[in-house]
């Protein structure tokens, strides 16, 4: 079976994550004082033989030397290493099982415990090649077997030439002595492994580079466990997005490419050209054109509450899932409104502007406590709702109005127009979303039938408040303090001015729409966002999809899902269930969920099916998109 191809694979830092001997360092040196310093050196010694910059025979002598090593060592360290094997080799078990006889191992490590950890996988014992130790009469290792080739300058090199395969030969590894196996012409290809280490001079000389097996075996075609390499997922992430979403998706193995500031509608058409998950905040423009430039985009995650910065029907004829952070950040906001109410109310930013000037102007004029005051909630969603919790145990009166139906917490009470909040209301502050028919929301009319000497808050979307009206407000008295967040026009990064007609005027707190800008939030955000797309992305999951038909899927066992976006016209779902039929594919499970736009149907199928089904479902009449997971 499979005789004209062979596979040489190292052991350390590619099938394993680490390399065995640094393991067995820390095993044996445990007690050691001068572990850390021995450690450095053997690591060192490791590095400078992987990357051809030294002997190999003679780093080897040196490094068994500062081991002091026994072999009663070995099990504590085969332990370890069962726990660090490669995840894209774990994942990949009946790879190795189906090509049992085509898989060998070739290191220069050792096989008393490198043989342990592969047979695991299905490999078989006689194609192990490594090098053997050689113990005193107490067990301590004092050697090695030089009568071994891998234990040689070019052993691999050596070994090769012995074994003579008929057949193609591709190798796979992390280090120099690899790729001095294709240099030499043993091989047909040789494929730097980056999963684990990165070693420049390897990487700069080798034609293939494979940051995992699922990569090495999707490029010649071979049988994978997952359906596409998580490493061809390129991920464009802009405005700053937390460290914790970088640091997921690099987890989950896919390409990161991140932007500090916000990109415009030309840039973002040029850089999302394949690209499959794109991230932004609250500034960057996703339009149609965007879109119609997103030859590969799957996903889109918006690092914020608010979606209208991307067009949502654009999204749904594109196929493209769009996840929010509905939740995260409500906690900061809420904060940051409360503590914006009582600065306005006792005017503390203009008591300190005059103290900075030197000015002691010590006086209770116009400064009140904000216990008993009315609050006016515009808006009672996530935000509106906790702060108006938190606003009543401070002991205020709190009114709130939502144009949807919401029920109230505590003792708050529902308006049922605006004009009765603002004639109620010693204190508004605004909490809609940035619908379009909220822009202008509040205009000179509001404003008008507010009491005279409100406090006003602004902590939601810019363009919902008529800014020429909102400085008339505060010129004439009207509004005697006011808290702005956020801005119809705003800066794309912060080495851009920021322009507006509110500066400059008296018990007006300006801030840079940082109302969900706390770490906890940040990263509440960074941590929400990216588990939302990668589940998407791995299961098919839309739960908590801003645009998408919301399913929520159970998990895939032992099947391969279809996922199949269309129009939602009639008659899809018989077509699928149709060209199902006529490949004799037997279904496992299938869901169908619609909204005006498109239907989701993800149908669950055995493994065996001919491959032909995939065009057919891909031909069928108003297919947005289809994709197959397993």
């Amino acid at each position: 079976m499979h005789k004209d191809k062979y596979f040489i694979i190292d052991f350390d830092s590619t099938f394993t994550q680490v390399e065995a001997l640094e393991e067995l360092g820390e095993i044996a040196l445990h007690d050691d004082p001068n572990k850390e310093q021995t450690l450095e050196e053997i690591r060192n010694l490791t590095n400078s033989a992987m990357e051809g910059k030294s002997s190999f025979t003679e780093g080897l002598h040196k490094r068994l030397s500062l081991l002091r090593a026994n072999k009663r060592h070995l099990l504590a360290l085969i332990q370890r290493l069962q726990n660090r094997v490669s995840e894209s080799v774990k994942r990949n078990k009946d790879f190795f099982r189906e090509y049992a006889d085509n898989v060998l191992i070739v290191s220069s490590g050792f096989k008393e415990f490198i043989t342990p950890i592969v047979t695991e996988y299905g490999i078989k014992e006689e194609n192990v090649f490594a090098n053997t130790f050689r113990f005193d009469e107490h067990g301590n290792i004092i050697g090695f077997d030089e009568e071994n080739v891998l234990c040689l300058d070019k052993g691999k090199i050596k070994l090769l030439e012995t074994l003579a395969l008929q057949g193609d030969v591709y190798v796979l590894g992390d280090g120099y002595t690899d790729y001095e196996i294709k240099e030499a012409g043993l091989a047909n290809k040789f494929y730097a492994f980056t999963e684990n280490v990165v070693r420049d001079n390897v990487v700069a000389k080798a034609e293939h580079v494979a940051p995992s097996l699922d990569e090495f075996l999707y490029q010649n075609q071979l049988p994978m466990a997952i359906s596409y390499p998580k490493n061809r997922i390129r991920v464009l992430l802009l405005e700053n997005i937390h460290p914790k979403a970088v640091e997921l998706f690099k987890l989950e193995g896919y390409q990161i490419e991140t932007v500090p500031g916000a990109l415009s509608e030309e840039e973002l058409c040029e850089r999302i050209k394949n690209v499959s998950v794109l991230g932004i905040r609250s500034k960057t423009q996703v339009t149609k054109k965007v879109l119609e430039h997103a030859n590969k985009l799957m996903s889109i995650g918006a690092f914020c509450i608010g979606t209208n910065q991307i067009d949502l029907t654009s999204c749904l004829n594109a196929g493209v899932a769009v996840f929010n952070a509905p939740y995260s950040n409500t906690r900061s906001v809420v904060e940051l409104a409360l503590g914006e109410i009582i600065m306005l109310c006792r005017n503390t930013f203009d008591k300190s502007t005059k103290m900075h000037q030197g000015i002691w102007d010590k006086s209770a004029q116009g400064s009140v406590e904000v216990r008993g005051k009315k609050l006016g909630i515009v808006g009672f969603g996530n935000i509106g709702a906790q702060l108006s919790v938190l606003a009543e145990a401070m002991g205020m009166e709190v009114y709130y109005y939502d144009v949807v139906e919401k029920l109230q917490l505590g003792n708050a009470r529902k308006c049922h127009s605006l004009k009765q909040l603002l004639e109620t209301a010693d204190i508004v502050t605004l909490h809609v979303d940035g619908r379009a028919s909220n822009k202008n929301l509040m205009g000179a009319e509001e404003f008008a039938a507010m009491k005279d000497g409100t406090i006003f808050l602004n902590l939601s979307r810019g363009h919902v408040v008529d800014m020429p009206s909102l400085v008339e407000a505060l010129r004439s008295g009207k509004i005697r303090g006011a808290a702005v967040d956020v801005f119809p026009h705003e800066p794309a990064t912060n080495a851009e001015e920021f322009v507006s007609e509110l500066r400059g005027l008296p018990n007006v707190i300006l801030t840079p729409h940082i109302g969900g800008s706390t770490s906890e939030a940040q990263e509440n955000i960074g941590t929400f966002v990216p588990n939302r797309i990668m589940e998407y992305i791995n299961t098919g999951n839309t739960y908590q999809s801003v645009n998408f038909p919301n399913i929520q899927l159970p998990e895939l066992k032992n099947a391969h899902r279809l996922i199949h976006i269309h129009q939602n016209v009639p008659g899809v779902l018989a077509n699928i269930n149709s060209v199902l039929a006529g490949n004799q594919v037997n279904i496992l499970g299938q869901y169908l969920k619609t909204n005006e736009q498109i239907g989701y149907v993800i149908t669950d199928i055995d493994k065996a099916y001919n491959k032909e089904l995939v065009n057919d479902l891909k031909r069928i009449p108003a297919t947005i998109k289809f994709r197959i997971l397993y």
